[in-house]
């Protein structure tokens, strides 16, 4: 199994504030829209360093009701890393058989023009998003190509 880590998922109670932070204070670039994922319950938007092989990732509650909000309740602000893989789920086979805990089974990304995505987590709480390698925006391979 090839992981290639994807982003850092970074949870905000506002997107807008926390990506001028970012921008401002290390240098990232807003790279993209903000999306609206109803399947995660989440709002989402991607910053970028120059020159870096991987995302942050901002993400934000869609609502009350959503599965983020008691994490960011319990101020809890990192919140997962993300590693592409070439099959989402061999790769959940494989870390199931580890001991990790899929949390569900794979369901398209809006962020990621609908590839899979999966999330497990181990027995620390440790949560990882997988997302499957393929045509779409936020492709790891665009990141590595010579410009």
């Amino acid at each position: 199994m090839t992981w290639a880590l994807h982003h850092i998922g970074y949870l905000t109670d506002d997107l807008e504030a926390e990506a001028a932070r970012w921008c401002a204070d290390f240098g990232y670039q807003r790279d993209g829209e903000i999306y609206t994922d109803p399947a995660q319950t989440a709002k989402v938007c991607f910053l970028r360093l120059q020159g870096a092989d991987h995302w942050l990732e901002l993400v934000t509650p869609d609502g009350p009701s959503s599965k983020l909000a008691h994490a960011l309740r319990q101020q809890s602000t990192f919140h997962h890393l993300c590693y592409e893989v070439p099959n989402v789920a061999a790769a959940l086979a494989a870390l199931r058989e580890r001991g990790w805990l899929p949390l569900g089974p794979p369901a398209a990304a809006i962020a990621f023009g609908g590839r899979p995505v999966a999330w497990i987590m181990d027995q620390r709480r440790v949560l990882i998003e997988l997302v499957e390698a393929g045509e779409g925006p936020y492709q790891q391979r665009a990141l590595r190509a010579p410009k």
